[in-house]
């Protein structure tokens, strides 16, 4: 290596050279998006609420009530039903999506959405049906993809204020009054409603505030530093590796040459 770099000078000043052309396209990226970035974040409230059900005929398994606000998620959890029983959820008035792979454990952070698609698995009704499979059931389901399910979300826009209108627009959007229906079935009849507790959660949003999104100029410039030093490392590693083993190979042969014994004559 150091006799290639002896021989070549111009290699070790084009290694240095695009290292610095890195760092500064690195540098410059890092600072557009933090001085002038078009991308603005707003967080909203995103705490669950519990509707007080009422029986529509005292007796039977068949609850009722109303939600107000920008709705995402609605877990409805019923138990003490026999298995093979039917749960319904309906809305009136609005439609949404449902999944069993919703809450699953084994599908974190699923949501409905895939990029700019709706899941397959994801079916969009006013009503959905679940058939009971143990004694404790939920079911949940999202009303709008639109809003953002963890309570923080981004928009591009020109300013901050344009930002905060538009957020506020997306709010306002989803903002409806739903009446839900909550029955339990068992061959198409409405079940008693004796020993079975239902519960119905639905997470609403409101703005809370509006920011422009920001990096950290230091901790991305560490980060960019650590991605240049690494690609380097990644493109020295191999030629040095051919190299001190071509090295190792010549020493080796070399050895053996010199400790074979010499034919006699």
């Amino acid at each position: 290596m150091r006799k290639s770099l002896s021989r070549n000078p111009n290699m070790l000043r084009t290694m240095i050279g695009i290292g610095m052309v890195l760092i500064l396209v690195l540098a410059y990226a890092v600072y557009s998006n933090t001085v002038d970035s078009e991308y603005y974040g707003y967080s909203t409230t995103n705490e669950p609420i519990l509707l007080q059900m009422e029986e529509e005929v005292e007796g039977e398994a068949k609850w009722r009530t109303t939600s107000e606000g920008a709705l995402t998620w609605i877990n409805v959890t019923v138990s003490g039903v026999s298995e093979g029983n039917t749960i319904r959820v309906e809305a009136l008035g609005t439609e949404w999506y449902h999944s069993p792979l919703l809450g699953a454990p084994d599908a974190d952070n699923f949501n409905c959405g895939e990029w700019s698609k709706v899941s397959e698995s994801c079916i969009l009704a006013s009503a959905h049906e679940v058939q009971v499979e143990y004694g404790t059931m939920t079911i949940r389901g999202l009303v709008s993809l639109e809003l953002p399910i963890d309570g923080l979300g981004y928009l591009q826009s020109e300013d901050s204020d344009s930002a905060e209108a538009a957020a506020l627009d997306l709010i306002t959007e989803s903002w409806d009054t739903v009446s839900w229906r909550v029955s339990v079935l068992d061959d198409g009849v409405i079940v008693s409603s004796q020993g079975i507790n239902l519960t119905l959660e639905v997470v609403t949003h409101e703005i809370i505030s509006v920011s422009e999104f920001k990096l950290d100029p230091i901790q991305e410039s560490v980060y960019s530093f650590a991605t240049l030093v690494g690609c380097f490392s990644l493109l020295l590693a191999l030629p040095l590796m051919v190299y001190y083993s071509a090295m190792y190979k010549a020493k080796r042969d070399e050895r053996i040459r010199a400790e074979a014994p010499e034919p006699e004559q």
